[in-house]
């Protein structure tokens, strides 16, 4: 009889060997994943920075070219005005729509408007009504533009002035005043119409901003100026400290009333040419640091 004792026992399995080889694998497929993964993020990244600065190089292309069609086009207007025996009134009114269109954000163009529109109304041309609505019809359009962008970055209320009722009081009258508030700043707007032109289509105000304080003590800024079709609130505003503005629009003007917009809105958004006072700059930058 064969003895159980002699049977062949089966191997034990050396559980150190086996985590060794198997720490092994898992190391080297860790490692070959990883590289995989960072390789492939790489080629992501550079892809994807080769995309922007395409993207930044047809940009730059871009604007370059189009700086330099509106320099040509700036250039050749402006020269037409300064040789005034070289256009005749049509073209000059053609002239000032097309800056008006394509400059407004950049140029104070009411002394330019106001020299036109006197020359409309002194001319005996059989056109001159139609000047004179061009000159208001694009005047309007630029205004109410660049209205709709700052009240879409501030605050905006309307007033509507009755000129019959100005033209019967010799001191001038009020309008209802209105309170706003953008940046957490809160300011009553009050204005009092002084009196109207009817020849150029204006009206004179008096613009007073109250600013209550902690205290509930009022800081006022008042400001006096005529208001009409070529005030372009970008341009033509009243400046707030601090990097604040507010500009009146004079949206219509018939016998009987004016229809005005009051414009409440961050300094960012005024004209490239109204730059922030140094102090207002050195403020805010301490002020985003703090937060």
């Amino acid at each position: 009889m064969e003895n159980p004792q002699n049977k062949e026992k089966p191997a034990k399995i050396n559980i150190v060997e086996v985590l060794k080889a198997s720490g092994g694998l898992l190391t080297a497929i860790t490692i070959a994943f990883v590289g995989y993964y960072t390789n492939n993020s790489l080629e992501k990244m550079k892809a994807s920075e080769t995309r922007a600065q395409l993207y930044a190089e047809l940009m730059s292309k871009r604007e370059e070219s189009e700086s330099a069609l509106r320099k040509d086009m700036f250039v050749s207007i402006i020269g037409s005005f300064l040789d005034p025996s070289s256009d005749t009134l049509d073209k000059k009114v053609l002239n000032l729509e097309l800056l008006a269109y394509n400059f407004h954000e950049a140029l104070n163009l009411k002394p330019l408007f106001i020299h036109v529109a006197k020359q409309v109304n002194s001319t005996k041309d059989s056109h001159k009504q139609d000047y004179q609505q061009r000159l208001e019809r694009v005047a309007h359009e630029v205004a109410r533009k660049q209205a709709m962008v700052l009240g879409s970055a501030g605050a905006t209320f309307d007033r509507v002035v009755d000129l019959e009722s100005l033209r019967a009081s010799p001191y001038g009258m009020p309008l209802e005043e209105e309170t706003l508030e953008i940046g957490g700043i809160k300011r009553v707007f009050r204005i009092y119409v002084l009196k109207e032109d009817p020849e150029m289509r204006e009206i004179q105000v008096r613009l007073t901003v109250a600013t209550p304080d902690e205290k509930g003590q009022e800081n006022t800024e008042v400001a006096e100026f005529w208001v009409g079709a070529f005030d372009f609130p970008m341009i033509d505003n009243v400046r707030l400290l601090p990097d604040q503005r507010c500009a009146i629009v004079l949206n219509r003007y018939d016998q009987k009333s004016a229809y005005i917009s009051i414009v409440y809105y961050p300094g960012g958004y005024a004209s490239l040419k109204e730059r922030p006072y140094f102090q207002e700059v050195v403020n805010k930058l301490i002020n985003d640091e703090s937060k």
